[in-house]
């Protein structure tokens, strides 16, 4: 009778122990697997925006827009939106700054982000 009191204790900690270390998880907003996998495509976007901005300053010595660094073969990624994300890109003369909208309509509590001439891609508001 002990034996199974102690196995049903040591079955509670373990289940507790699982729900507690997966709530966690849950809980640090990384949301579905495909959320994810999203958010890294749009981080990885913006990468690319970023880059060839700064490969069209160079070239040019200035920051331009999304459509023209996509005429002018600047950058390679020819689309301005990845699942209901839209990007767009505010330029002035000294810097620039990527934005990747999100869809809030259809995707309830996601993530605005932007990337500058830093290459840091952060939330933004």
């Amino acid at each position: 009778m002990r034996s199974l009191i102690g196995l049903l204790i040591v079955a509670l900690i373990s289940v507790l122990a699982y729900r507690f270390y997966f709530s966690k998880m849950e809980s640090a907003g990384t949301g579905t697997p495909v959320q994810t996998i999203d958010v890294v495509g749009v981080k990885n976007d913006l990468i690319a925006i970023a880059q060839a901005e700064r490969a069209y300053q160079a070239e040019h010595g200035s920051y331009t827009s999304l459509d023209e660094l996509n005429s002018s073969g600047a950058m390679t990624m020819t689309k301005t939106s990845r699942d209901g994300y839209t990007y767009d890109v505010e330029t002035s003369a000294t810097g620039f700054r990527a934005i990747a909208h999100c869809p809030a309509a259809t995707s309830p509590g996601c993530t605005n982000w932007a990337v500058d001439e830093t290459m840091e891609v952060q939330q933004a508001p």
